[in-house]
């Protein structure tokens, strides 16, 4: 079957929270999507930080939904969808945190756990397999999904950009939410969300980042994947 994106379902009515959105990847995804009419919802541990942050998304250009801003707990609870964006140090205290506020939720882990040393990126062994994984494990009544790795910050963040030609991978255990994850992807104008395989795929789709990411130290790009033949 061809990908066909008038086939998934309509998400321009749900309300997505972003934790971690007032760092680089969350608040170039808080961005672009606020940007596409969604309503957006920033999440931090710092509630007057999150806020800030709605405050200055909400005034930068071609914004068009409603954002606001709150501490993690809260945003998560008000959200029809929330994206964990979180630096790796961080992901498994945070998401822990969470699981009665994201209960029955929807949620889209886009982490990628990398180290850093003089030859670059590498992909960091997780004991679950992968930072979506061990979502997965601590959120055991919520609906996890992996997407959004391959996006770059500066791309999103950048006003001028109208459109970002990538496909988003998309990995998950359930169809349904899959596919609100592709609807969502989709969102941002030049941007296909294509389904990767199941959770337990989402390893090297995270540690495919390390690659990336030398690939735009070497050449002084912004570059992402496109499928062929899709």
């Amino acid at each position: 079957m061809a990908y066909d994106a008038s086939r998934l379902p309509d998400v321009s009515g749900l309300t997505v929270a972003i934790l971690g959105g007032t760092g680089a990847q969350g608040r170039g995804l808080a961005y672009r999507l606020a940007r596409a009419g969604q309503r957006i919802l920033i999440g931090s541990r710092s509630a007057q930080r999150a806020a800030q942050s709605a405050v200055e998304l909400a005034g930068m250009p071609g914004v068009d939904g409603e954002v606001g801003g709150g501490e993690n707990a809260d945003v998560a609870a008000r959200a029809d969808i929330t994206i964990i964006a979180v630096p790796w140090e961080g992901h498994r205290d945070t998401v822990a945190a969470l699981r009665e506020a994201l209960a029955g939720k929807l949620v889209v882990d886009c982490v990628n756990p990398l180290g850093f040393d003089r030859h670059g990126p590498y992909p960091l062994t997780v004991p679950e397999g992968s930072a979506a994984e061990q979502a997965a494990a601590l959120l055991p009544e919520s609906r996890v999904c992996a997407a959004f790795h391959h996006v770059s910050a500066p791309l999103l963040a950048d006003p001028t950009v109208d459109r970002i030609e990538l496909d988003v991978l998309v990995l998950g255990e359930h169809r349904d939410a899959v596919e609100q994850v592709q609807a969502l992807a989709g969102r941002i104008p030049g941007v296909r969300g294509v389904y990767g395989g199941r959770l337990r795929n989402a390893h090297q789709v995270e540690a495919f980042t390390a690659n990336l990411i030398a690939v735009n130290r070497r050449y002084k790009a912004h570059a992402g994947l496109r499928l062929t033949d899709v």
